[in-house]
């Protein structure tokens, strides 16, 4: 890594920028894999998910080439300074919902601050990381700065968590699994850790919601993506005033919702990741009926 991170930040900046462009030519390659991989809808991927990975690129780049420190008068004749120095190797673990998107939010700021990547990509949807891969050598990003892991979090992932080499380490996904990162970063190293972990995230609807805003918004909320979103809004609470009122503009503004394989040209909400995430769904729904809930839609 010392090379990369010794590199003046305008040299760095302008590979990055040559791999931002590198990934646009690859764009339509990168949104078919995408959707192959994760289930999502091709159109979602080519208007989202792949420009704002894209996009991600080009706005480290450009920051990449004014990073600088600061100089500071502490005394009437004394300054200090401060200076900015990679970390050195960083690692990343990232989930199945948003593959290319999470790489990018965590590759790209760390690369353009000078520091190398590990990253061990999630094994149910591992193409869209191994095409940046090869992208990465097509536009000459210097070898080693880049590090792909294809493997199981019990193995690849663990192994990552408590490597000494490894500096930092960044990691998206349960809150389970994120309390096991944090215990094994201390039992190494003590690397740094972020942590972006799961969440149960309420929509709360008062009797004076416009219920023309209200209704689509709690629809996305739970839909997008699948429902496979660590922000999706799970949980809503609805007024006594407007209840009956919001769960029927609800359930009709959810039967619109085009189910289908992530090709069609029509379709809204593409397959589950897999067979267990259909499963764990459709578990949810029977526990719900026992305890007295009503399925409406």
């Amino acid at each position: 890594y010392p090379s990369w991170g010794a590199l003046p930040t305008a040299t760095r900046a302008e590979i990055l920028r040559g791999l931002a462009c590198a990934l646009e030519a690859h764009s339509e390659e990168l949104a078919y894999v995408e959707a192959l991989d994760s289930g999502k809808p091709l159109k979602v991927c080519q208007s989202s998910d792949i420009p704002l990975s894209i996009r991600t690129f080009h706005y480290f780049a450009e920051l990449a080439g004014n990073l600088k420190g600061m100089t500071l008068e502490t005394e009437p004749h004394d300054f200090s300074f401060t200076r900015r120095e990679p970390i050195g190797v960083c690692g990343a673990i990232i989930p199945w919902n948003f593959p290319l998107m999470m790489l990018a939010w965590k590759v790209a700021p760390c690369l353009a601050c000078g520091n190398t990547m590990v990253l061990k990509s999630s094994v149910k949807t591992p193409l869209s990381a191994l095409l940046f891969a090869k992208i990465c050598q097509e536009a000459g990003l210097p070898k080693g700065v880049f590090n792909l892991l294809s493997g199981s979090g019990a193995v690849a992932g663990e192994h990552l968590a408590r490597h000494k080499d490894v500096l930092k380490l960044a990691f998206t996904g349960s809150t389970e699994v994120g309390r096991t990162i944090m215990k094994l970063a201390a039992e190494s190293n003590l690397k740094r850790v972020t942590l972006e972990l799961g969440g149960k995230s309420p929509n709360i609807i008062f009797d004076d919601a416009d219920l023309d805003t209200a209704v689509p918004a709690a629809v996305t909320g739970i839909f997008f993506n699948q429902g496979q979103c660590c922000c999706a809004g799970s949980r809503i609470f609805v007024q006594e005033g407007i209840f009956e009122k919001f769960v029927q503009r609800f359930v009709e503004h959810s039967a619109k919702i085009k189910l289908g394989e992530q090709f069609a040209p029509d379709t809204i909400q593409g397959p589950q990741i897999d067979d267990t995430q259909l499963k764990t769904i459709l578990n949810y729904i029977e526990e719900g009926k026992r305890q007295g809930a009503m399925v409406r839609c």
